[in-house]
């Protein structure tokens, strides 16, 4: 009887969206936007890792010593402009 009720609830509610050009046009707005979102995201993911990569090298292959936690903080935020600030910072004496 519930279960009934609420079927029927459900399909009158599913019923009224079709047909509705709003739903499709919020659907493919979401649509693009996630995909948006995704492509930033994986570039920025990818130039973090790659940063944190030359920071590795820059310490343990070639001993630059950085301040580790603040610049690993940094590299892992701006990626590669990140550790290259922080060496062109150690180059100038201000590290």
């Amino acid at each position: 009887m519930v279960g009934e009720e609420l079927t029927n609830t459900i399909g009158e509610t599913a019923g009224s969206f079709i047909g509705d050009p709003s739903i499709l046009i919020i659907g493919i707005v979401l649509i693009i936007a996630a995909i948006i979102i995704f492509t930033v995201i994986k570039k920025i993911i990818v130039n973090s890792i790659a940063g944190l990569v030359v920071f590795g090298i820059a310490h343990f292959v070639f001993g630059v010593s950085l301040p580790f936690i603040p610049t690993l903080i940094i590299t892992a935020v701006f990626g590669l402009a990140g550790i290259g600030a922080m060496l062109v910072l150690r180059f100038l004496g201000i590290l």
